[in-house]
């Protein structure tokens, strides 16, 4: 089981620890949207018990244990694109997307 980053997803992730603090990047999921689970990633600054960590090139990711189904094996990248700036996710258990890209299924 892992999550991983790229090398343009860990410079981003130091770049917001070193401004905003925090012990690593906290990955999950939400249900939203028309496929039924959106990404939410934030900065953790007290992991719970039931987290799960991983570590990749320094830094740290957490993923609740209940979560993890819907990530393990996921890729982080961070992309720019004119002016948007974003995460990207490479997930091997996504079956479907919706056609905004907010959402995904998976079985």
């Amino acid at each position: 089981m892992a999550v991983t980053l790229s090398p343009k997803a860990v410079n981003r992730v130091q770049q917001f620890l070193q401004k905003d603090g925090g012990q690593g990047l906290r990955l999950g999921v939400k249900r939203t949207g028309c496929s039924g689970w959106a990404y939410t990633v934030d900065l953790e600054t007290s992991p719970g018990k039931d987290d799960v960590e991983f570590q990749d090139q320094g830094v740290k990711i957490f993923v609740a244990k209940d979560n993890l189904s819907f990530l393990d094996g996921t890729r982080i990248d961070f992309v720019a694109e004119g002016l948007s700036h974003t995460f990207r996710f490479e997930n091997p258990n996504v079956t479907e997307e919706c056609g905004c890209g907010e959402s995904f299924t998976v079985n």
